[in-house]
């Protein structure tokens, strides 16, 4: 039998120096995966997303969703008093993530050497927007601004019009998530060696990893293909991309070994070889002819679904594209837990993205919640530092502890 918060990663302790998206993310993942993780907030406003997704009682759900299981110790960093607080917490933990501009860390005296000296096989992990080194590494970054670094942001939108801009944490998110990785192998490689190691995660070079064939065709045609936007469709395959249907769009991938389940649905056996559509190739060089084709069978059926239907029967890739509300309550994002129920204390039930990694021996989500504003002051100084509770009550007269029910 397991106990209630037990799961793969518990007993692994985490201090945690992050604020934002990139940071939270990945330290949420080792919250949900078990791991004992400490938030330091700084006094008094606390984590600067708290002010975002204030839909109900003040509560931020954006704070909510990103903070699940953590513990809030929320302190004033610009007391000294403050700053030892969380610098005595060092020897205590496994891992320390932050996700301060470089050189940051090292500045408040929180910078690698300082921490091995505390710790000799601590684990450091610092995601940044431009990574730790570098000509642009002293630059303020989020998501979309490595993103236009990295070549994707060219990639979106419609051909030689405004590239866009996608309105979710892609970035974030993905470099959080290998912030994790990194910090889950430096694990393996500490119970090996016995060393700690200083992870560097920057947001640009994450971003530059999802480039799937553009960076390679453009230097191996020595600059001959100049990938660039080509809206809704993929430019090196065809048909890839959104189709509009009767009430909605289709994302359709019906290339390569696909085209031919694509002719079975669409009941034109004479597409499969065809002199100039039945390759890739041919298909591309005719895309505007092979779109209109597709998007005049999509308009023979009564609705966007009863297309999709059509479509699977054949076997063909492809998805309605749905909106947010949708999501809410598909049956297989619901079944999956890919759309999690959560119920805030204070805001009480919404939904969010659910935790993406399944796991056969802890098939259930940790009944986590998201700490009020320095909730976990009191405990953390008592059980970690060894505090009595008159230090406490004198820190928090002090104003160096804050806490808020927010």
């Amino acid at each position: 039998m397991t106990q209630e918060n037990e799961h793969v990663l518990s007993g692994l302790r985490v201090l945690d120096l992050t604020r934002a998206l990139a940071g939270p993310t990945c330290t949420r993942m080792f919250a949900e995966m078990g791991a004992d993780v400490i938030k330091v907030e700084s006094a008094p406003n606390g984590d600067m997303t708290r002010q975002i997704s204030k839909i109900r009682n003040e509560r931020s759900m954006y704070f909510v969703q990103q903070n699940l299981g953590k513990k809030s110790l929320c302190v004033d960093l610009r007391d000294p008093r403050g700053m030892a607080l969380v610098t005595s917490l060092v020897p205590k933990v496994d891992v320390v993530v932050e996700n301060f501009k470089p050189g940051t860390l090292a500045a408040m005296g929180l910078g690698y050497e300082r921490l091995r000296e505390m710790r000799e096989d601590i684990i450091l992990c610092s995601i940044s927007a431009m990574g730790q080194s570098g000509p642009l590494s002293g630059l303020p970054g989020y998501d979309f601004i490595a993103q236009g670094y990295s070549g994707v942001t060219s990639m979106i939108g419609d051909a030689d019009g405004t590239p866009h801009i996608p309105p979710l944490g892609l970035g974030d998110v993905s470099t959080g998530v290998h912030g994790a990785l990194a910090v889950l192998a430096a694990l393996r490689y500490r119970d090996r060696t016995g060393k700690g190691q200083h992870l560097d995660v920057g947001l640009l070079d994450v971003y530059y990893h999802c480039n799937e064939v553009t960076v390679h065709q453009c230097s191996g045609s020595d600059g001959e293909l100049k990938p660039s936007r080509q809206g809704p469709h993929l430019n090196y395959i065809c048909p890839a991309g959104v189709f509009k249907a009767n009430g909605g769009w289709v994302v359709i991938m019906a290339f390569l070994h696909h085209w031919k389940d694509l002719c079975s649905a669409m009941q034109r056996p004479d597409l499969i070889d065809h002199e100039t559509l039945g390759n890739d190739t041919g298909r591309l060089a005719n895309r505007a002819e092979v779109v209109e084709l597709l998007e005049s069978w999509l308009a023979g059926f009564p609705d966007r679904d009863s297309a999709i239907d059509a479509l699977h029967a054949h076997g063909v890739p492809a998805a309605p594209v749905l909106s947010i509300e949708e999501t809410l309550t598909h049956p297989h994002l619901q079944a999956r837990k890919t759309v999690r129920t959560i119920n805030d204390r204070l805001t009480g039930e919404f939904q969010i993205p659910g935790m993406p990694l399944k796991f056969s021996e802890f098939p259930d989500d940790l009944p986590l919640q998201a700490a009020t504003m320095g909730e976990h002051n009191a405990d953390i100084l008592r059980e970690w530092l060894g505090h009595s509770d008159d230090e406490i009550a004198q820190l928090r007269a002090a104003g160096v502890l804050h806490d808020a029910e927010i």
